[in-house]
């Protein structure tokens, strides 16, 4: 379950970095919620957790607490002057090159 749960997070921190440039209610924004809810559940047939109650609230408080970490390092980052794209890796690249 720790596994599990640790995989939520990580997978939800880019997801919510995209999140954090895109319009409210929008496809994109639908997209960046969804697609790591069908990862998420692929992952717990994989792992064999079953769908209790106690689970899928942990699973929940890891997806929104990646989610929210993701948003936070996008803020982050445009404060820090990089104006790049909506893709963590590639802002974090830059960020990394621009401050060496």
């Amino acid at each position: 379950m720790l596994m599990l749960s640790t995989a939520i997070f990580l997978i939800n921190i880019p997801f919510g970095y995209w999140r954090a440039d895109t319009v409210s209610k929008s496809f994109e924004w639908f997209v960046t919620i969804h697609i790591p809810v069908i990862i998420i559940i692929i992952l717990r047939f994989y792992f064999e957790i079953d769908f209790s109650l106690t689970s899928v609230l942990i699973n929940i408080l890891s997806f929104v607490s990646g989610q929210f970490l993701g948003m936070k390092l996008f803020t982050l980052l445009r404060r820090s002057g990089i104006n790049g794209s909506s893709c963590l890796i590639m802002d974090l690249r830059k960020f990394f090159s621009d401050n060496k």
